[in-house]
């Protein structure tokens, strides 16, 4: 049975070791800050732009984005429908060599 998300919600719906795995839904404003573990977005529904540090790029349904640890990220200006799932994975700080800004 699937989880029914509400706006704003992050919902995790799987967890073992030092992954996760959960369904992220912004509503009007991304209130994300940085993480402490490296991270992968997967754009399943809706549009918008991905800001990660000083880049912008726009991003639909299958998109993918890898963010080291620590690094500024949110989504912009996006659709009232995007869905992305996100992957934390790895040790606080990052897996050395992730790319972390």
């Amino acid at each position: 049975m699937a989880s029914r998300v509400q706006p704003d919600e992050y919902r995790e719906m799987l967890r073992h070791g030092t992954m996760s795995v959960g369904l992220y839904t912004p509503h009007e404003v991304d209130k994300q800050s940085p993480h402490n573990q490296d991270e992968v977005y997967i754009v399943a529904s809706g549009t918008g732009v991905f800001a990660l540090g000083e880049q912008r790029m726009a991003c639909g349904a299958g998109d993918t984005f890898f963010v080291g640890a620590g690094a500024r990220h949110r989504f912009e200006e996006f659709s009232d429908d995007l869905a992305v799932w996100v992957v934390f994975y790895g040790p606080e700080g990052g897996e050395q060599g992730s790319g972390a800004e």
